[in-house]
């Protein structure tokens, strides 16, 4: 068996391998020269100095040397051959190739960039355990002028941890309100108003013109300085190694409801699955076909695609993956949770608490049906809607649940 992607799917998937009753020969590809590490922490502890690297290792040094699995650290894949049966070969790119029964594509994402920003060493991203540490050295004196690009929930958790440090913050956002697109205007302006309560300026509907040495040029001529400048516009799949392999790929790596790779005339790729930020699947409970970026999903997905390959090796029933999507995000002293998947044209309602008090639980709902829940500081008001969602609740049964939790 073959994992592309030492990422936490990856490890997942590893994991469930060689704990099978009959493990087979398994080998991880990963494209960076790390072994599998938590990424929530990139944009918090460790970006703050908090953290060394060590802690943010998804296993102790032991529990990966116990693992028997062929590490194939600091490669990439860079190509994938179909098998007309089942599995495949994975070509890398240290001129290699791995043939597999079974394979599990985890490769992630990688963050979208602003053309040309290669060109300026003040510019940052931050997804990777590199691009954390990089960035910090530059933060951690904490009397610099940043600029984030993107309010989404990397750029504002960077905006969270730079302000921290005691750095003069502004986030740029082109759309009318933070995270609009998941969560709608108003939840949007609620989040941007706990930056705001630390001195962050977030500036919405505003438009890049250029990056350059000193900073940012603005639609319209308004020059913003900036020492340091951290572009957080979103992740794209990575799915370019997949080029010519046959298999579908739209926004990430199309699977059935069993996390099953679909070559591009809509058919099984007996073998080959795929799990984590690169999966695009249906979701049953939702009714919906999604690609989801969160930490829970991508360690639920591991596993199950993972013990789908071992059944398809055994001739076993394979085991759908329908979950209810799961996320938080740290900011401040905030923690910011949601369940579900929501949209900006959903219809929303703060059932308890309030956004002044910045404590406070939103619902989301849509043609009559329970589509998300938001908490912000209000896990004890959350965590309770999960059983709303697995039995199905219309929206004025969950509002009238919400109102009997908050009484």
């Amino acid at each position: 068996m073959v994992v592309v992607g030492a990422s936490l799917a990856g490890l997942r998937a590893a994991e469930t391998l060689c704990l099978a009753d009959q493990p087979p020969t398994v080998t991880v590809v990963g494209a960076e020269r790390h072994r599998p590490y938590d990424r929530p922490p990139l944009s918090k502890k460790l970006l703050s100095g908090e953290w060394t690297p060590d802690r943010v290792q998804l296993r102790q040094p032991e529990a990966f040397e116990q693992l028997d699995v062929d590490w194939r650290l600091g490669t990439s894949a860079v190509g994938l051959e179909l098998g007309e049966d089942t599995g495949g070969t994975v070509h890398l790119s240290d001129g290699t190739s791995l043939g597999a029964e079974g394979i599990v594509i985890a490769t992630g994402a990688r963050p979208r960039t602003l053309a040309g920003q290669e060109r300026w060493g003040h510019v940052h991203v931050l997804r990777t355990l590199d691009d954390s540490l990089a960035l910090g050295a530059v933060l951690a004196p904490g009397d610099r002028s940043v600029v984030v690009i993107g309010a989404g929930f990397i750029g504002l958790e960077a905006a969270a941890t730079a302000r921290t440090l005691g750095n003069d913050v502004v986030v740029l956002e082109a759309a009318p309100a933070p995270l609009i697109r998941a969560l709608g205007g108003e939840i949007g302006h609620a989040i941007a108003a706990l930056h705001e309560d630390h001195g962050v300026q977030v500036r919405c509907s505003t438009r890049l013109e250029s990056l350059d040495d000193t900073g940012v040029l603005l639609e319209g001529g308004e020059h913003l300085h900036a020492d340091v400048i951290v572009v957080g516009i979103g992740v794209e799949p990575v799915t370019d190694w997949l080029d010519g392999s046959n298999v579908a790929v739209d926004d990430g790596v199309r699977c059935d409801q069993f996390l099953q790779v679909r070559r591009q005339d809509g058919s099984p790729a007996t073998g080959v699955f795929a799990a984590g930020d690169v999966v695009r699947w249906p979701n049953a409970l939702f009714d919906e076909e999604m690609r989801v970026e969160h930490w829970t999903n991508a360690a639920e997905q591991g596993a199950l695609a993972a013990s789908n390959v071992l059944a398809t090796s055994t001739g076993a029933p394979l085991e759908p993956y329908a979950p209810l999507p799961f996320f938080w995000s740290d900011q401040y002293e905030h923690r910011i949770q949601f369940l579900g998947r929501a949209s900006a044209d959903d219809d929303v309602e703060v059932v308890a608490g309030s956004i002044a008090d910045r404590k406070f639980l939103a619902l989301f709902g849509r043609d009559g049906r329970l589509r998300g829940a938001l908490g912000v500081n209000a896990p004890r008001w959350v965590m309770p809607m999960r059983r709303l969602f697995l039995d199905g609740a219309d929206w004025d049964e969950a509002l009238a649940a919400a109102a009997e939790l908050s009484a």
